[in-house]
This record gives structure tokens, C-alpha cells and sequence, in this order.
């Protein structure tokens, strides 16, 4: 049974009430919302890799043994409770990520796109992705994901070599991912791989041999990631022994020249595809769009007339099932995002993209006039960080190698 919305003193769903005070008078100005997608997150894995800092969560038992049914209902109860706060917004893009999605069923998948479906108006060419891992896939069940309704698939591959995969503390070996990709292709035409480089001990020539193998498979996208040490995770507590900063800059440039060899346009900081297969989902983020999240410890970004807001679910998925199935509330979290700090919320996605944003993007999207930038522009050009005129924001290639640097200049002033 589909768990009933809570209500409010006044009758109507708490959502509803919470949608009506985000419309009252605030500071901002949004002369129109921007475009809205939606991520679904499952949080289990066969095993918590030691770089991984997602909320994601292993689950001992067999991927029979998960609470698949009640974890699609708990999703059904988030998405009805949210429901207000989009109402009458069309979703572009649906991005289904973990942890270890391609750990539901078939049957699973299905019921949930059945779901999202039926709540929200889905532009009719919306792309649909479902991240997979080589390690938990079945035979046949690329082919039963796209036939519910998946329409792209993002196979987290991380490296095509042994050595590299049992440093990475991944479940697959090589065969398992070539075989993967492989089965993925026969059943989609869009395709995403997953690589990850300056891996522990990794040379320049195995770095080349991981890329050329994913490239002789002409996939639709390529995401290139540079590893790196986050708080929190075993790699924190147990750093294994990386390459040399020069060596992983030779490294990126090796992937942006192989990458642009083959075809493959960089249009992002670690995202490279063929004409017209840039992520959608995630180029929405990167333009500081907004984005509906359910699910254990997903994230939400929601935009009003005069306000921006931030969400986030609870993160344990127990506790997330608890409170579910007694109906109520699965935030953790919700605030409004301060004027103070939407520079530097928008520049933390734009400047990830090659080509940047229109300089009009910034007042679409905040609500606050280009001025309130132009001094930190000016700042940033001076540097060679970051080209800029009348029409558009770009970082320069200096300012994509030192983006951190970039990016904290148009932290607020103390």
C-alpha cells in the first residue's frame, strides 16, 4: 500500500503548504523557472568501494534480498509529497543513480518509470538514464531496461585493468566489463562509460590502454574522472600511493587528445561525447538548473519566483523506510539559499563547462543582476582564469586546470 501524504492543520498535503510559502514575497526576481529534471537515488552495494564518498550502503544479502517493494513505495510516497513544489513543471531528463541502481529487477525499474510517468509530465523525448556496474548484471537485463522505458545506460567501468580494479576495490574484472559493454550496446544506442585515471600506480601507458579500450568501443559518452582522496572514505584513512601531480596532468591531456582524435568533444571538466550525447541531466546541473531528488539522501535544487531552495532526504535507507511507511515527512534538511551566496552557487556548476554560460544565464538563473559579479569577473580575467565580454562566461584551459582556484573567487566576501 502506497503510504498516504501528511497533512496539514489547514487539510491540504504539508508539501502543499510548504509550496505556498515559497511563493510568498521574498528577495529574488525569476522572471521564469529553468528547466527541471529529476534524480532517483538507490542507495545499496554489493561492496562500498574504498574511494567512494555517496551515500550509498552495502547490502550483505543477494540483490533478491533487498526491500525492493518497499523502497519503490518509499519512492512513490516521496514523489507525491514533492509533487506541489513542481506542479505543472515538465521533467527533461530522469537520471536513476547510487550506489548500485542495475541492483533492482527488471520488474522493478519498470514499476518505478511506470510511477515517475504517471505523477510528471515527461517531455516526450526525455532521456532516461540508469547508471549499471559490470558486476551485478544478469543476462538479459540490459535488454529488459531498455524495453521499460530506460532509454540511456551508464555502466560504471572505472578501469579495464585487473591490477587497477582490485586497488579500486571493484566487484568486476576485466572480462566482466568488456562483457558488459558489450551487452549494454546490443540493447542501447546511448551509451555511457565511466573512467577514472591517476589510479593507484598507474602509469601514463596503462592510463592510454584503459582509454583505448573504452574508445574502440565508440560509446555515445565518456565520463574521464581524475581520482581523488575525499573525507571520509578508506582512501582517507589508508591513502594508497597516486601518481605525481605531473604525471596526472600529462594524464588529462592525454585524454583530451585521444578524446578529441576520436570524435569526442570535451564539453565539461571530466565529460567528453559525440555530437548531440552530452548528458542532459547533468548539463542541467552545470547551468545551475533545477532538479527534483527522492530517494535516500538524494539532493534537491527548486527554484520559485523569488527564491531558490536546497533539500535533502534522509540518508540512512532505513530510517528512510521507517518514516515512509508511516508517512511522513523524508526530509532532512530544506533551506533558502541566501542571496549572499548565489555567485557562488551558479559559478560552482558553469564554470565546469568547456565552453562556459551566456552572461545572461546568471540573471535567468539567480534572479540577481550581472553586476553583482563584475567585480569578481574582472578579478578572475586579470588572473588569465576566465575569458569574458558581453555575451558569454568562459574559463580559459589555465583556469579549467586551476578550477578550485577559479571557482573560490567568487566566494562571498567576509
Amino acid at each position: 500500500m502506497i503510504p498516504i501524504v501528511p497533512l496539514g492543520a489547514d487539510g491540504r498535503p504539508k508539501s502543499a503548504s510548504r509550496a505556498g510559502a515559497f511563493a510568498a514575497p521574498g528577495l529574488l526576481h525569476l522572471a521564469a523557472l529553468p528547466p527541471l529534471t529529476l534524480y532517483i537515488h538507490f542507495p545499496w552495494c554489493v561492496r562500498k568501494c574504498p574511494y567512494c564518498d555517496f551515500n550509498s550502503h552495502e547490502h550483505p544479502g543477494t540483490s533478491a534480498d533487498l526491500p525492493e517493494a518497499a523502497y519503490l513505495e518509499a519512492l512513490t510516497h516521496d514523489l507525491q509529497a514533492a509533487l506541489p513544489l513542481v506542479w505543472g513543471r515538465r521533467v527533461h531528463a530522469v537520471f536513476i543513480g547510487g550506489g548500485t541502481p542495475s541492483l533492482l529487477s527488471v520488474a522493478g525499474v519498470d514499476t518505478l518509470l511506470g510511477t515517475v510517468r504517471a505523477l510528471l509530465p515527461l517531455e516526450p523525448d526525455a532521456e532516461i538514464t540508469l547508471e549499471a556496474n559490470p558486476g551485478t548484471l544478469e543476462a538479459g537485463k540490459f535488454a529488459g531496461f531498455r524495453q521499460a522505458g530506460v532509454t540511456r545506460l551508464s555502466i560504471g567501468v572505472q578501469s579495464f585493468d585487473g591490477q587497477a580494479l582490485v586497488a579500486l576495490g571493484r566487484i568486476h574484472d576485466p572480462n566482466e566489463a568488456l562483457r558488459a559493454v558489450e551487452d549494454a550496446q546490443r540493447s542501447f544506442e546511448n551509451v555511457n562509460l565511466d573512467l577514472m585515471y591517476a589510479l593507484p600506480n598507474q602509469s601514463l601507458e596503462a592510463m592510454r590502454r584503459d582509454l583505448q579500450t573504452a574508445l574502440a568501443f565508440a560509446p555515445a559518452h565518456l565520463s574521464v574522472y581524475h581520482l581523488t582522496i575525499e573525507p571520509n572514505t578508506v582512501f582517507a584513512k589508508y591513502p594508497p600511493r597516486l601518481p605525481a601531480d605531473d604525471s596526472a596532468a600529462a594524464m588529462q591531456e592525454e585524454v583530451e587528445g585521444l578524446t578529441r582524435a576520436a570524435g569526442y568533444g570535451q564539453y565539461e571538466i571530466s565529460a567528453y561525447a559525440q555530437p548531440g550525447r552530452q548528458s542532459r541531466h547533468n548539463l542541467n546541473y552545470w547551468n545551475f538548473g533545477d532538479y527534483l531528488g527522492i530517494g535516500a539522501g538524494a539532493h534537491s535544487k527548486l527554484s520559485f519566483p523569488e527564491r531558490i531552495v536546497r533539500q535533502a532526504r534522509l540518508r540512512q535507507p532505513a530510517a528512510y523506510l521507517e518514516r515512509a511507511g508511516q508517512g511522513r515527512s523524508l526530509l532532512a534538511e530544506e533551506s533558502e539559499v541566501s542571496v549572499r551566496d548565489l555567485p557562488f552557487e551558479f559559478m560552482l556548476n558553469a564554470l565546469r563547462l568547456v565552453e562556459g554560460v551566456p552572461l545572461a544565464r546568471f540573471a535567468e538563473r539567480t534572479g540577481l543582476a550581472s553586476a553583482a559579479i563584475q567585480a569578481k569577473l574582472d578579478e578572475a580575467s586579470s588572473l588569465g582564469l576566465l575569458e569574458c565580454d558581453a555575451q558569454r562566461i568562459r574559463p580559459t584551459e589555465r583556469g579549467r586546470r586551476f578550477l578550485n582556484d577559479l571557482q573560490v573567487l567568487f566566494l562571498p566576501d567576509e
